[in-house]
């Protein structure tokens, strides 16, 4: 039985986070989930439970494990997926919204890209924090955080999708705040910088 549209607004939210989080494995679980028929996912979704678009989501997650465990090199991997998660994530909106209005479904669009901008952005936020860090240890961890992060969020969207979209609201919040107090502190760093220098 297809899900009802504010189920369907529930659930694309917190898809759209972790979306924004990691978009391999988001995909791949909805794909898998979708094939399964744990969810049933609306028409224009259809695509995603194809056995090529699993595979090929798969491989990229096994691709993305590695890459974004790699001190200095996951920021400039984290940086380069703004051009990706947040695409993917508002595509996945704007298909989730196909039968709602033209204007509803330009919302659920820009909705969902903003809420993967915003968790990408928290995402690359702490890793910029960490990665100072001299061991591997708290980025690796923070790497596998968001990793489970984005399955369970997924997971539980297909069954708990009021739930999964109020952790995904509290997390916004959270990333909100994560890229604000990051930034201040950038900005203080260069501005202590330019003191030294001028001295």
């Amino acid at each position: 039985m297809p899900l009802p549209p504010d189920q369907i607004a529930a659930l694309m939210i917190a898809v759209s986070f972790a979306a924004g989080l990691n978009v391999y494995a988001t995909v791949a679980t909805l794909g898998l989930l979708g094939h399964t028929r744990w969810l049933v996912l609306p028409a224009s979704l259809h695509l995603l439970t194809n056995w090529w678009v699993i595979a090929a989501a798969l491989a990229l997650v096994s691709v993305d494990f590695f890459a974004d465990k790699i001190p200095g090199f996951d920021v400039m991997w984290n940086a380069l997926h703004t051009f990706i998660r947040v695409p993917v994530a508002a595509l996945m909106a704007f298909q989730a919204a196909a039968n709602l209005s033209p204007g509803e479904q330009l919302v659920a669009t820009l909705a969902g890209g903003m809420i993967a901008f915003i968790a990408h952005g928290g995402k690359t936020a702490a890793r910029v924090a960490v990665t100072p860090s001299p061991e591997p240890l708290s980025n690796i961890a923070l790497s596998l955080g968001g990793d489970g992060l984005a399955v369970a969020l997924t997971w539980l969207s297909t069954w708990k999708p009021y739930v999964a979209a109020g952790i995904a609201v509290v997390l916004v919040v959270v990333a909100l705040v994560l890229i604000r107090w990051t930034w201040r502190a950038i900005k203080s760093m260069f501005r202590r910088r330019a003191k030294t220098v001028e001295g």
